[in-house]
């Protein structure tokens, strides 16, 4: 399943040297049960089971901040949405209708996580 999540991302975990810096610039890091660096350890490590269970594959804003602070460019949001799309794939549709969205959407939420959540939640 590593080899297939790495296809779908275009990432090499390994290249990963454990700094951390990706899980600190991360917005989303209290509300996620793995935090960036633990997702890109877990796909090294091939427990990707698990990350297909995590609800952080949902909560991860897309924001690409733990793209930018890698000094290996290991991309873990890419990691995470290969996962996502993962899932995705394996349930057969997608996890929400575009037509769902709206109704989950709060007025204060900033616009980038409404264009994201459409980018999430279609195949």
């Amino acid at each position: 399943m590593m080899e297939t999540i790495r296809r779908i991302s275009g990432v090499n975990p390994r290249k990963c040297m454990k700094c951390g810096k990706c899980t600190a610039s991360c917005p989303a890091y209290d509300e996620m049960d793995y935090h960036p660096h633990q997702f890109v350890d877990m796909v090294e490590s091939d427990r990707i089971g698990e990350l297909m269970q995590s609800r952080g594959i949902y909560l991860c804003l897309s924001c690409f901040a733990c793209v930018e602070r890698c000094p290996r460019s290991v991309e873990p949001a890419k990691l995470i949405e290969a996962v996502r799309l993962a899932v995705i794939r394996q349930q057969g549709m997608d996890h929400l209708t575009p037509d769902q969205i709206p109704e989950k959407l709060d007025p204060a939420l900033p616009q980038q996580a409404i264009t994201s959540a459409f980018r999430k939640y279609r195949k």
